[in-house]
């Protein structure tokens, strides 16, 4: 096996890409609210916001299991993988700290 195709069997497992898929949706929530009102802090934090806070904070016991499990096991295939969940969890926090909402 070459090592593309080791890393994408680590992307089968769900502790693999469900924070991808977590920061994802959170970064989705933050630009259709930004679309749809704009980026003008509210008062009150909305339904947008609670939501982008939970889809984040309900990644990271996903991502500290999935590095517990394999980081152990197979390091030169887990690497890769929480690259690829840190990158996502950066792309969906970057665009609140830069409009600053």
């Amino acid at each position: 096996m070459d090592g593309r195709t080791v890393r994408l069997s680590m992307l089968r497992h769900p502790t693999a890409w469900v924070p991808v898929a977590m920061s994802l949706a959170a970064l989705a929530v933050v630009l259709v609210h930004v679309a749809l009102f704009g980026a003008a802090r509210e008062a009150d934090e909305g339904t947008a916001a609670h939501l982008w806070q939970l889809l984040i904070a309900g990644q990271l016991p996903v991502v500290a299991f999935f590095a517990a499990r394999w980081l152990p096991r197979s390091p030169s295939q887990a690497l890769p993988v929480l690259a690829l969940q840190a990158g996502a969890g950066v792309a969906a926090l970057s665009p609140v700290y830069l409009l600053g909402l």
